[in-house]
Formats: C-alpha cells, structure tokens, sequence
C-alpha cells in the first residue's frame, strides 16, 4: 500500500477508545465523518478498540450510529492496526498486516480527536501527539488533563475567581481508612449531593443521593469508573450550557448563544447517560437558544469565555453552568470535546448562532492547522 498524490489536507478521524465512553465517541464520530467535506478535506477514519489497539475503521457513518438501542463499539478483529508516528522526522501513519511488510498510509496532517473521557480527551493522547509534533484539534496536554479532572479543574476556576458550588474530593487512600471522616465531609455539604467520578464524563457513573445511607452505595458505583470521587453539593437552578471556540485570529474566544437543558417528566432524576444518549423525545428538552433576559444572555457567554481562558483552552470547550434562582452564575464542568452529534448541545448552540455542523467541523480543523508546533 502506497500513499498516492494529494492536494487535500489529511485528517486522521480517532474515535473509540478505552473509556467507558467507548459508544459516544463512536456516535460522535458518525456524526463528523457524515459532515467532513470530503473535496476539502482526505479523511482516514482511525478507531481505537476498547483494549486500546488503534486499527483502520470503516468510513460508514452509518457503521457507527446507536440503532435500535444498540451502542457500536469498534470491535477487537476490526481492520489492520495503525501506527502512530512518535517522532518529529516522520508525520506518516504506517498499517501493519500480519506477514506483510509495514505499509505507508501517507502522512497526516492534523488529527481530530473524538475520544471522550480517560485515555483520550485527559491529555494523554495529545501528549502522544505532541511528541510527534502532529497537529490536532483541540486542548493541550495541561488543559485537557486539568478539564478532566473535576477536582483540579475546580480549584483552577476558584483560583482565577469563578464561581464554583460546595463540594468535597474522596480520594482513594482517604475512602479506604477513613471512611467515616469521607461520610462527615459530605454530611458538611448537606443532602441532596451528586456523587461523581472525578475523571469521567457523559453522566457515566454519576448518582443523585438524598440520604446518607445511600451515600457508600453511590460511591462505589462512581469508583468503578473512578477511584477518585467527587462529592458536589446540589445546586438548585436552570442547567445553561454554553460554546466557545478559539478566534481564528488569536483574538478573545467566540461564545455561542446558550443553551439550556430541561428533564420533563417523571423519567429522570437529573441529566443522566440515558437521558442524554437513550431517551425518547418527551423526556429531556434541549432549548437552544435558552430563553433568558439578554443581560443574562451576555453574563453566560462572559463567564464561558473567562473559564476557557481560565482553563488555557484551545480550538473548543462547552461550559456548563447553573442559574440560581437569586440570578447567580455557577460553573459545574467544563467540556475539552463535548458531545459532538448534530444532536447534541455543542452543534445545536452554534447553530442558532449562525454557524452550521459542517462549517464548525471545518473551522476546527483549520483552527488546528494554523496552530505552531512545540511548546507555545
């Protein structure tokens, strides 16, 4: 196998992966594998298995949708590994087939990476990518591993003077000897708390706990994706969330229009994984625009684009806020690679502000592109 002339850029698709997000990844890779323009740009869709093999996937966007409840994962025996290049010399992806000499790909020119969670979006891939001085979409290795961590990623956004809610870290060492100093540091929050894994996403792992007899139930759930846990006090409020992108000319980011997520019925406690990837139609409404008063309105995109800053982001980040009832701003998370679907917040919100799913794929991409190599 050779790699034949182009004059198109190339961009290596990578989706799948080890985290317990492994399905969503694929469903966002679906959805910009359909909206890449394929006169700009030459596409090799890369996916990682859930054991971490990294193999040529099937260009069928269709291959990796959810279908009748049915979650695609990037199977173990699926195509020819991949090799990744780890030297600054050689930008070249090689495919292994067993009994056959390393074959050439051809050289890539930026990598968009649609992981979700540890292994992918915590700045371990771009830390492998950084090596190969390979251009990507996205965060950095600090900012992307900071984002991840819902422990760190407080203490920078506090630290920088941003509003952050009540909440307590369960580290592993700490839960295993001292669980009764653990169960009073979350009393001290009071009840009703979330309990999440500190280093996952997607609502995986994540319990609404109203009783502290129910508290070391949760927090076992959370550490089987997760050792370290984080304990959030809830925070009464409209959940607003809210886009931001890196300005193509280095200027202050854009923010997009909020957006806002809304559980109806008696389904769903709060915004879980089925909620947001398996539920019917009639039980979470998504209002992008959000209807706010426009000092609002411009209080949110203030307060999403000082958190990207904040958090030393770069190409894109979803904000995640909630509106106290008193009009205060609360951040809750911040997204490095947010859901990516033409049905989830991320597209939708830039949508209503003007800029349509294939245009914002393309804007990353160029956004990567123009980016320096090394340090910066």
């Amino acid at each position: 196998m050779t790699s034949a002339p182009r004059s198109r850029p190339r961009v290596a698709v990578v989706f799948g992966g080890r985290s317990s997000e492994h399905a969503i990844s694929c469903v966002t890779a679906a959805g910009v594998l359909r909206a890449i323009d394929r006169e700009e740009w030459d596409v090799v869709p890369i996916g990682v298995t859930p054991s971490g093999r990294w193999v040529l996937a099937a260009d069928d966007p269709d291959r990796w949708q959810i279908t009748d409840g049915r979650l695609p994962q990037v199977p173990e025996d699926a195509g020819h590994d991949v090799v990744v290049p780890l030297s600054t010399r050689s930008r070249d992806l090689r495919v292994l087939e067993p009994g056959q000499v390393p074959a050439e790909l051809g050289a890539v020119d930026v990598v968009l990476p649609l992981l979700h969670g540890p292994y992918g979006e915590d700045g371990t891939l771009q830390g492998m990518l950084e090596l190969g001085d390979v251009r990507y979409v996205g965060s950095g290795v600090l900012s992307s591993a900071l984002s991840m961590d819902k422990h760190f990623m407080k203490l920078v956004l506090a630290g920088s003077g941003l509003p952050v809610g009540p909440y307590t870290v369960l580290l592993p060492a700490a839960w295993e000897s001292d669980r009764e100093g653990c169960r009073a540091a979350v009393d001290k929050l009071g009840y009703p708390v979330f309990v999440k894994p500190a280093r996952a996403g997607s609502s995986m792992g994540v319990a609404r706990v109203t009783r502290a007899e129910d508290l070391d139930a949760a927090v076992e759930a959370a550490r089987e994706h997760d050792p370290k846990v984080v304990v959030e006090a809830a925070v009464v409020g409209r959940e607003i969330e809210c886009g931001v992108l890196e300005a193509l000319d280095g200027g202050a980011p854009q923010t997009s229009l909020p957006g806002e997520i809304t559980v109806t019925g008696d389904t769903y406690e709060f915004y879980d994984f089925e909620a947001k990837y398996l539920a019917d139609g009639d039980a979470v409404r998504l209002d992008c625009p959000a209807d706010l008063p426009d000092d609002v309105t411009a209080r949110v995109r203030e307060v999403a684009a000082r958190t990207f800053v904040a958090m030393g982001c770069e190409g894109l980040a979803r904000v995640d806020l909630f509106l106290t009832p008193e009009g205060e701003l609360v951040v809750n998370e911040l997204n490095t690679m947010p859901g990516f679907t033409p049905a989830s917040m991320f597209p939708l919100m830039w949508r209503a502000t003007g800029m349509g799913y294939p245009e914002l794929v393309d804007r990353l991409l160029r956004l990567a592109m123009q980016r320096p190599l090394g340090l910066r």
